[in-house]
């Protein structure tokens, strides 16, 4: 088996080989040597084993791991491939043959700061890196969330803090069918919103062989395509559905002399299995944990001891993996394959997890938009919120039908907000982006890819307008100074742009009224940490939940007797006193490293979590920006060639690499880097 690596001018690595398995094998091996650092401690992350060379912070992160048994439920679900789809399970192999190959020529300082050595990944390795990284995008801690407000101010409060929180998602994602572009073909373009890492979260990628030519956007760790890709003939993009596909369970656990026992819906006492493991910790002792699994899923929370508050219960987590052993993998080479939208839509079917939004378009004028994955069918109190494991009726029954749509008006928009999914959810991402996007789309018959950014780049701020009618409806008298903050906010044009004085008046108006309302007696118990593991707690912290419900919070009609007026009008007041800043000097790109990094000076950034170009700060708590657009692309059915993307940072996660930061500063203005095709406008680096 033989492979060819070329790179354009942006570093980013185009392969070529004679068969799909020397491609994997390859891909494998150039992500390693580009991404070493970052793979490794996505296996580490997996495994629950970062604590040994990241130290005390990341243990909660390892007891996390570990307790959900991610790496076990990796190698079932590699296990299970082997035995329903062969060929895709050999072709994870090679995969991960190849990043073992690549980990062995890398250079990464990294490694030598922690006093780490590259380990060997097995077969079941991009299982792992995969599920770590989705297993929480299925929102199992807002159900947390749901019960404390329950318990703490009764179940009125749950439609006033019901957006996704903390973790808001802003995937964008439009697809215009033929009809609505100037070539006569159709167009896809989007970017998905998760947390900025350096290295970034997507590797853009070409993967040739005799059966296949894509170019697209690639997860390090994981062989193929499996988001955003363009084969020539049909492209395909996604977002997260937002559906509701794991469920939490309030345990009853007893020791007995043969062990942990569970209490089971049929009145029976059930034995748990039940191990200890040990975390390795660097410069202190190790920690021993038990982990215990019912018939229901893995205890996440408490014990037979209860959990940390007192309670005498614990949690687990019932999650789609975990059932069945299939993450979806098998779904991967056949997209790769695909060369209509049926091809896709046949490959989207064996798709399991996350659940996603798709959209394809092929050359032959086909679309496609659906939902993907696998939806649990169940009662509705198991989608609501926390459920008793033993009462009877809450156990699955099947799996959801996945809904279609046809487009509208020539265009399919997807933004995380109640639509196509709306039957499989419970709590959703505001309208305003879909909405936005929408509305934007109309405003021209016919469009071409040079067009797309403009959309990407929008900082039209929808959600400002709660804020703002409290604003207009307060009554003198006012102080000079915030009389005329008002007016100028009143006047402004609702653009968070990094350079607006008017957006961060808004924004520094906007922390204070968050952080008024979060004070408010009536959140006090809210206000309390829960006593849950802290990698759950940004899911549970009062003032983000604030912050994300802030447009219910001030247009609700009563909210609990609290007189918003005079709290807007202090707000209004102390913001007027500040000195003046814009956006941009408090809204900053704030990426996530393993390793704290304090020699790059990161830049100012427009847009907000409600607008399309959604930078998300966390409302009361931080202007910073830890989410963004982890990528952003167009794909272009009448000339590939005329295709489009970008990432935040660059195609190379080694430090001091040309290509290391190299696109930061298209992304920054919304510009793209174009997608190269031609082999003779290629590089070659080397055979493989």
């Amino acid at each position: 088996m033989t492979a060819e690596i070329y790179r354009d001018t942006w570093g980013i690595p185009h392969l070529r080989a004679d068969s799909a398995l020397a491609l994997a094998r390859a891909q494998g091996r150039v992500t390693a040597r580009d991404r070493a650092w970052q793979v490794e401690v996505e296996r580490h992350r997996a495994q629950g084993t970062t604590a040994a060379f990241l130290g005390a912070d990341a243990v909660a992160w390892d007891v996390f791991a570990r307790r959900l048994r991610l790496a076990d439920t990796a190698r079932r679900c590699y296990d299970r491939l082997e035995r329903t789809a062969p060929e895709s399970a050999e072709w994870v192999c090679a995969y991960a043959e190849g990043v073992s190959e690549g980990l062995a020529e890398a250079l990464a300082p990294e490694f030598a700061r922690v006093g780490l050595a590259p380990g060997r990944w097995e077969p079941w390795t991009p299982l792992a890196v995969w599920l770590t990284a989705h297993v929480p995008f299925a929102g199992f801690p807002a159900k947390i969330w749901r019960d404390l407000l329950r318990r703490h101010l009764g179940p009125g409060a749950i439609p006033l803090f019901a957006t996704d929180g903390p973790g808001t998602l802003g995937s964008n994602g439009w697809l215009i069918g033929g009809e609505r572009t100037v070539s006569g073909q159709p167009l896809l373009a989007g970017d998905p919103h998760r947390y900025i890492e350096d290295p970034g979260v997507y590797q853009q990628i070409r993967l040739a062989c005799d059966e296949f030519d894509v170019v697209g956007l690639a997860v390090p760790g994981v062989p193929g395509i499996a988001h955003f890709g363009h084969t020539g003939t049909v492209a395909w993009a996604i977002t997260h559905a937002m559906a509701d596909c794991q469920d939490l369970y309030r345990e009853r656990l007893r020791r007995t002399g043969a062990g942990v026992e569970a209490l089971g819906p049929d009145g029976q006492w059930h034995r748990a299995a039940t191990h200890t493991e040990t975390i390795e910790v660097a410069g202190e002792q190790a920690v021993r944990i038990e982990v215990v699994e019912t018939e229901r899923g893995p205890v996440v929370a408490g014990g037979p001891e209860g959990l940390d508050d007192g309670t005498p219960l614990a949690l687990s987590l019932r999650y789609a993996a975990r059932v069945t052993g299939d993450l979806g993998f098998g779904a991967l080479l056949p997209l790769l394959r695909s060369r209509t939208v049926a091809d896709v839509d046949r490959a989207a079917d064996l798709w399991a997890e996350p659940v996603n939004v798709l959209q394809a378009a092929d050359t032959e004028g086909g679309t496609l938009h659906r939902v993907a994955g696998r939806v649990p069918v169940r009662a509705e109190a198991n989608r609501a919120g926390i459920v008793d494991a033993w009462e009877p009726g809450h156990d699955w029954q099947g799996w959801h039908a996945m809904p279609r749509a046809g487009l509208t008006d020539g265009v399919a928009v997807m933004a995380n907000a109640r639509g196509l999914a709306g039957p499989l959810g419970v709590e959703f991402a505001p309208r305003h982006r879909a909405e936005r996007i929408t509305a934007l789309l109309s405003e021209k018959e016919r469009w071409a890819p040079q067009d797309m950014p403009a959309l990407h780049m929008d900082t039209h701020l929808a959600s400002a307008a709660a804020l703002l009618e409290r604003l207009d409806a307060l009554e003198e008298p006012l102080s000079p100074r915030a009389a005329a903050l008002r007016d100028r906010l009143l006047r402004w044009d609702r653009r968070m742009d990094a350079g607006s004085r008017d957006a961060g008046a808004y924004a520094a108006l906007r922390t204070r009224v968050v952080r008024a309302l979060a004070a408010q007696p009536v959140f006090a118990a809210l206000a309390e940490p829960p006593a849950h593991s802290e990698i759950l707690l940004p899911w549970l912290a009062l003032v983000p939940r604030v912050g994300f419900a802030l447009e219910n919070l001030l247009r609700a009609d009563d909210l609990y007797g609290i007189d918003r007026p005079a709290l807007v009008r202090r707000a209004l007041e102390e913001t007027a006193a500040l000195p003046e800043a814009t956006w941009g000097d408090t809204h900053r790109l704030a990426p996530w490293r393993a390793l704290p990094n304090t020699s790059y000076d990161e830049p100012g950034l427009s847009g907000d979590s409600d607008c399309v170009l959604c930078t998300s700060a966390v409302p009361g708590v931080t202007d910073l920006a830890a989410r963004a657009s982890a990528a952003r692309f167009v794909w272009d059915l009448a000339r590939r060639e005329n295709s489009r993307w970008i990432v935040p940072y660059g195609a190379s996660g080694v430090p001091g690499s040309p290509h290391h930061r190299d696109q930061l500063p298209l992304w920054l203005v919304g510009d793209l880097a174009p997608v190269v095709t031609d082999w003779d406008r290629l590089e070659k680096e080397t055979d493989v």
